[in-house]
């Protein structure tokens, strides 16, 4: 194994916490939670691919609720979805300095919206430790679609079998594997550093 291909969110970066999630639901005036986020994640993935931008993504949100929209809403809907993905886990950072450390080439994949991407790539200087950095809004392709993980593969310049690819969902490890990655579910910095100190 020569290089270690991470997802963002729910590996280094948290996921949405209940208070995110509430804020949202208060800025979107949803009165149905499970309305809510069940329309937030079905127009989720033409926005992590690119093919729309933040105002059309809550166009669309906001039209399956019945929820009328104008510039300041999308604007505050925006920014809540924004920093609702922007908490950073210190100790996989960390991490990252360690492996680079010892001599791992280190890659990303994210299905990250392009607002989001800008984000990050402006406030987080970690992402310097990344060789390869795949956002699927810029490679017009998210995870699980082969496409995504294919791009990384080959940017990395290494056969598939040295890479290991660490996700939080299954489903993605799974369709990794299916293109001969090597694969690690995550659930926490100490498992993926015994993991791999059983690999080496």
């Amino acid at each position: 194994m020569r290089a270690i291909l991470f997802d963002l969110f729910g590996v280094i970066a948290r996921v949405q916490s209940p208070e995110s999630q509430a804020l949202l639901e208060r800025t979107a005036g949803a009165a149905d939670p499970d309305r809510f986020w069940s329309a937030y994640w079905s127009q989720r993935a033409p926005y992590d691919r690119g093919d729309v931008a933040g105002p059309a993504y809550w166009k669309g949100v906001c039209d399956t609720l019945g929820i009328p929209l104008d510039a300041r809403l999308t604007a505050d809907l925006i920014a809540a979805d924004l920093a609702s993905w922007s908490e950073v886990d210190q100790r996989s950072v960390d991490l990252l300095g360690e492996l680079a450390g010892q001599g791992f080439s280190l890659g990303l994949l994210s299905n990250i919206p392009e607002e989001l991407a800008e984000r990050y790539v402006a406030t987080q200087p970690w992402l310097d430790r990344f060789s390869v950095v795949g956002f699927s809004c810029r490679l017009r392709s998210a995870k699980p679609e082969p496409a995504a993980y294919e791009w990384c593969v080959r940017e990395l310049g290494l056969p598939a079998e040295e890479i290991l690819f660490v996700d939080d969902r299954a489903e993605n490890v799974e369709a990794a594997h299916t293109l001969g990655l090597r694969g690690h579910v995550f659930t926490s910095v100490d498992a993926l550093t015994a993991a791999l100190a059983a690999a080496s």
